[in-house]
């Protein structure tokens, strides 16, 4: 994707040939990632044969913190974890 090509919202790229798209391809990425190229088609011997889209995003949830402020947590909540570890490594643990 030369830089001395601008463009427009509106304006196709034209497609990229696959030496330039196996040299570039970062830089390709880039451009769809970032919003500057909607598609890019790479082409093998003039001939369109692949569309570099971007990926719809997913929205991520929130995991961490979930649950601050629903519990309190005890002040002997590690009073068994030698207990626990024995249980899980196949100790006696009593």
């Amino acid at each position: 994707m030369p830089e001395e090509y601008p463009r427009g919202k509106d304006t196709k790229m034209q497609p990229v040939n696959m030496l330039e798209a196996k040299s570039t391809l970062s830089r390709l990425v880039q451009a769809v990632e970032e919003g500057r190229e909607s598609e890019i088609v790479i082409a093998r011997n003039g001939r369109p044969v692949a569309r570099l889209v971007p990926l719809e995003r997913a929205p991520v949830a929130r995991r961490l913190g979930v649950a601050r402020g629903r519990f309190t947590v005890p002040e002997s909540i590690d009073t068994h974890n030698a207990e626990v570890a024995a249980l899980f490594l196949g100790g006696p643990g009593r």
